[in-house]
């Protein structure tokens, strides 16, 4: 197993998703790839640009998810891991899939919160949607 991608939401429960991600990395000497995947772009989806603020914000926003998966991979590299963030803008699923094959990924881990019935019935579940469509492994780690 020599690359594994975790998929990280910044939902505050990241750091026990890297930690069970270095544990394997460690044990099968992999390289981690912590990827965050941004929504697209407005004026991608057919939307206008607007307001100079919103776009202020918006980019702001991408340099802090960006700095904060550095500042992961940075870590993991002090403790002997080797360690690389990407931050790409899409579809969660489709990107996931689509990276994991361009990084001939062998393990996704992902993390999994506990939501209501109407959460998941309108929204979804991202990790059972995952393991459908994925043809690569996938390892769903719980999150408190």
């Amino acid at each position: 197993m020599k690359n594994i991608l975790v998929t990280i939401d910044f939902s505050k429960n990241e750091k026990q998703l890297i930690d069970k991600a270095f544990q394997l990395a460690e044990s099968f000497n992999s390289k981690l790839w912590l990827m965050h995947i941004a929504a697209p772009d407005p004026d991608f989806v057919g939307y206008e640009v607007g307001p100079q603020y919103i776009r202020d914000a918006r980019a702001s926003e991408l340099r802090e998810e960006h700095m904060k998966l550095k500042e992961y991979s940075t870590a993991l590299k002090r403790k002997g891991v080797v360690s690389e963030g990407l931050l790409v803008q899409g579809a969660t699923i489709e990107m996931i899939i689509e990276e994991s094959k361009k990084l001939n990924i062998d393990l996704i881990i992902a993390g999994h919160h506990k939501h209501g019935f109407f959460y998941n019935a309108f929204v979804g579940s991202v990790s059972a949607e995952l393991i459908k469509k994925s043809k690569i492994p996938v390892l769903i780690v719980p999150l408190e």
